[in-house]
């Protein structure tokens, strides 16, 4: 359940109208409809809680589990969505180092030309 970017005020009616397959108008209305019987500031209140605890719909829609974790993860603090992408790239570092050291030593020559097996 995500709060919609586009929405009027915070996107918390539109985001739930989207994730329950409601139309906007009509969970409008029950949210003024609720206000209005309820005395006003409960339902506000809930209203302003759900906009803050509620996460922003992402702009690409995450392919698969291990995106929409990343999205969750940055959502909700972003100093642990950077170490992981620190830590991601660290891998991808050491992985190209590694084929650096292959390629440019000084036997690779000899062995890409006579098929000496790595």
């Amino acid at each position: 359940m995500y709060r919609a970017r586009d929405g009027k005020l915070m996107g918390v009616c539109k985001g739930l109208a989207q994730h329950f397959g409601m139309s906007v108008f009509m969970v409008r209305a029950l949210f003024v409809a609720a206000a209005l019987f309820t005395g006003f500031w409960p339902v506000v209140g809930l209203y302003v809680l759900a906009g803050l605890v509620m996460k922003p719909r992402p702009v690409l829609q995450p392919a698969d589990a291990g995106e929409r974790d990343f999205y969750g993860s940055y959502v909700s603090s972003r100093g642990e969505a950077l170490r992981r992408l620190k830590e991601k790239f660290d891998r991808l570092e050491g992985r190209i180092r590694r084929m650096e050291d292959v390629v440019t030593r000084r036997d690779f020559d000899w062995d890409r030309r006579f098929g000496a097996p790595r």
